[in-house]
C-alpha cells in the first residue's frame, strides 16, 4: 500500500508508528522524505508492505522537485490500495494536485485526516469530513492522530480489507528494504533538518563515505553536501558546535537502530548547484526506481 499526500502531512510518521519502529526519518520541514521506502509489518495472518512517498507538490522549479513527484507518482504503480494523507481541516491546492494523481488509479484509495489533536474545533471536523467526502470517490475516511497513534488501528484494518491472499514477500524479520548505510544518511540528515533554518535543509543531502565494522565497532564516515560555501560555516555551527550535536543525536539513533557502538565522523564540503543538476542528484543517490 501506498502513502501519500502533499509534503509534511505526516505520511512517514504514520508509518513509522504502524511499524513500530523508525524507518523513515521525520521533520517539521517539508519534503523531508526524498526516497521512496519501503516498510514492512508482519503479524501472523497478514504482512502489510508500506511505501512511503516524498511529499507531492505542484510546483517544480528545480530538478530535486521533479524528482521527488517522479519518486511519488512511480510508486503508485501496482499498489493494492493507497492512503491519501491529509492534514487537519484544512484543503491545499497541492491537495487538490494529489488528488488529479490519483483519479486515474484503479485501487482503493483510503483517506486519512492526520493530526486531528490540532484540530481545536472538532465540530469543524465532521463538515471537513463531508467536503472530502465529495471530493472523490473513496473507500473510507478516517481522522487520525499518528503522532499518538489515535484510530491506527482502524487504518489498518481498513487496509488489511483491501489486501490480496498471497504468500508473504519479505520474511517476517525484515522491516524495510533500505540498507544499514542509507539509514545512516538519513538519520544525519534528520538531525541537520531539525536544527536548521529554513532554506538551508533543502540545499543539503548526506552521502556515506565509508560504512565498515571493526571490532564490534561500527566505523561510520559521512559526507555533508551543501550548495553554496555561505552554507557550510552554519552547518558547522560557532566552534562546531551545530554539527557536533548533529553527530551526537545520528550517533545516539545509529546505536539504537543498528544495535551495537558506532563511531560517526562528519564533514561539510560544498557542491554548487546540485540539487538543480540532474547529474548531480543521480551521482548522489537520487535515481529513479
Amino acid at each position: 500500500m501506498a502513502l501519500v499526500g502533499r509534503p509534511n502531512v505526516g505520511k512517514s510518521t504514520i508509518m513509522n508508528r504502524m511499524i513500530g519502529q523508525k524507518i523513515s526519518i521525520t521533520s517539521r520541514r517539508p519534503q523531508t522524505t526524498r526516497h521512496r521506502i519501503l516498510g514492512i509489518k508482519t503479524d501472523e495472518d497478514v504482512q502489510i508492505v508500506f511505501v512511503d512517498t516524498p511529499g507531492l507538490h505542484a510546483k517544480q522549479p528545480r530538478a530535486m522537485n521533479r524528482y521527488l513527484n517522479r519518486a511519488a507518482t512511480d510508486s503508485l504503480k501496482d499498489v493494492d490500495v493507497v492512503v491519501f494523507v491529509l492534514d487537519g481541516t484544512h484543503w491545499h491546492d497541492d491537495d487538490e494536485w494529489t488528488l488529479k494523481k490519483l483519479k486515474h488509479l484503479s485501487c482503493p484509495v483510503i483517506v486519512a485526516i492526520n493530526k486531528i489533536d490540532r484540530v481545536t474545533d472538532k465540530a469543524a471536523l465532521l463538515p471537513f469530513i463531508q467536503e472530502v467526502a465529495e471530493r472523490g470517490d473513496f473507500s473510507a475516511i478516517i481522522p487520525v492522530c499518528a503522532r499518538r497513534g489515535d484510530h491506527l488501528d482502524e487504518l489498518e484494518a481498513a487496509i488489511c480489507g483491501h489486501l490480496p491472499v498471497s504468500t508473504p514477500f519479505y520474511p517476517e524479520d525484515q522491516v524495510t528494504d533500505r540498507s544499514e548505510r542509507f539509514l545512516a544518511a538519513e538519520l544525519v540528515r534528520e538531525k541537520l533538518f531539525r536544527k536548521l533554518g529554513e532554506e538551508i535543509p533543502y540545499g543539503l543531502t548526506v552521502e556515506i563515505e565509508r560504512f565498515r565494522e571493526e571490532e564490534k565497532v561500527l566505523h561510520i564516515h559521512a559526507l555533508i553536501w551543501v550548495e553554496k560555501s555561505s552554507h557550510k560555516p552554519i552547518v558547522i555551527g560557532r566552534k562546531g558546535a551545530l554539527l557536533k550535536a548533529v553527530g551526537k543525536e545520528a550517533r545516539e539513533d545509529m546505536q539504537k537502530t543498528f544495535g551495537q557502538k558506532v563511531f560517526l565522523q562528519l564533514w561539510v564540503k560544498v557542491k554548487e548547484g546540485w540539487a538543480d543538476n540532474d547529474r548531480a542528484l543521480r551521482s548522489l543517490g537520487y535515481q529513479d526506481s
